[in-house]
């Protein structure tokens, strides 16, 4: 059996074998697998704090990589159907569009991964009101040596922003 490297943790991924009817046959011959209909870390996750704020995880992004992450929220009464971004002062999130749907809100919005670590980004959205509320974007970001990571239900790599190490290059006139 293969081991876990160094700090890290081994996970269930939701298969159940079923050893009905496997009476008086082969091992293999009346097993079967069960899958859970939807594994919840396949998806971003959308919570709701006491304070009606929000918390977007998206998983794991990879270094200098600009991603379009879209994700629903649920009504939010205070707010009414139609929806907007507040600007933000952020250069590594902007908010794209936000949809009414009948089960809350679609938003859609463009994430650049410029630091390695857990990293926290907010944005606000409000109504035709002064109320408002915060939705905070986690990502979990890493360097460029630990390969590529499996991005999640929502989320899509849009751009490959490689920083350009002109010592590593052949061509002429970029010393």
């Amino acid at each position: 059996m293969a081991t876990a490297g160094k700090g890290s943790k081994l996970k269930g991924t939701g298969v159940r074998f079923s050893t009905e009817g496997t009476q008086g046959h082969h091992p293999q011959e009346g097993t079967h697998v069960h899958f859970q209909e939807q594994l919840h870390d396949s998806a971003v996750m959308v919570t709701q704090d006491k304070d009606g704020h929000f918390l977007v995880k998206v998983g794991f992004l990879r270094i200098q990589h600009k991603y379009e992450i879209t994700f629903l929220l649920p009504p939010v009464p205070t707010l009414g159907k139609d929806i907007c971004p507040l600007p933000v002062p952020n250069p590594n999130l902007r908010v794209i569009s936000v949809t009414s749907l009948p089960e809350g809100h679609s938003v859609r919005c463009e994430y650049t991964a410029s630091k390695e670590g857990v990293l926290m980004e907010e944005l606000l959205l409000a109504g035709h009101g002064p109320q408002h509320i915060k939705v905070t974007i986690q990502a979990r970001v890493m360097d460029r040596h630990h390969g590529t990571p499996m991005l999640l239900d929502g989320v899509r790599c849009v751009a490959a922003e490689l920083e350009y190490d002109s010592e590593q290059s052949d061509w002429p006139g970029f010393d």
